[in-house]
């Protein structure tokens, strides 16, 4: 009797294995977020983070560097422009809750794209503009967006100068700079101000 309760209870056990299995597999699998990145420079990166995490779907906005010559490069040599790279942000995202063509429209907002080499108060091609795109659909919608903001005429003949480039490797920048905005928001809301770039854009956008 001792035998065939074991006999019996093992062969309850592998079937009760094999039905769990199949239960298990038909159970949906909750993947969550399907996280894409999108590149681009608006000159000091500081300023380019707060408009970009405050969109629901975002996870975060990167400070970094692209698009130079150099591997790791500092702060202290990007700023000096010896390295080629732009300051930039690499914005993490949601495609289901955010699209590429709603960050565009927050990018051409953020920024004066008639500027070559410099952005407000700062000057050189390490706070140059560009859309740094990562596929074909991506350099579609970043000049389909352009030509629209050109076609506008809000810039009053002004060209727009912001560089469409295909990405490439993007360096995030040393900690103390990541959401500086929050980390040190009185010096960053006077840098704003002090650099031109708020009253720029309260009066081309009036404000966003």
């Amino acid at each position: 009797m001792r035998r065939f309760f074991c006999l019996f209870f093992s062969a309850f056990m592998v079937f009760a294995v094999f039905i769990a299995s199949l239960t298990k597999a038909e159970e949906p699998v909750n993947a969550g977020p399907q996280w894409e990145t999108a590149i681009f420079a608006g000159g000091c990166f500081w300023c380019m983070e707060p408009a970009f995490e405050k969109l629901p779907g975002v996870k975060e906005a990167v400070a970094g560097y692209t698009g130079g010559k150099t591997s790791n490069p500092t702060y202290e040599e990007v700023s000096a422009g010896r390295t080629g790279h732009a300051e930039a942000v690499a914005v993490v995202y949601d495609p289901s809750q955010v699209s590429y063509s709603d960050l565009l429209f927050v990018f051409w907002r953020s920024i004066n794209p008639t500027q070559v080499n410099r952005q407000f108060a700062d000057a050189g091609t390490q706070y140059r503009t560009a859309i740094f795109y990562r596929n074909d659909e991506e350099k579609r919608l970043a000049e389909a967006s352009k030509h629209e903001l050109e076609a506008s005429g809000r810039y009053a003949g002004k060209p727009i100068v912001t560089e469409i480039t295909p990405a490439s490797t993007f360096y995030p920048a040393e900690e103390y700079h990541q959401d500086y905005y929050k980390k040190n928001a009185a010096h960053y809301k006077a840098y704003r101000i002090g650099s031109g770039r708020e009253g720029y854009l309260q009066k081309m956008w009036g404000g966003h």
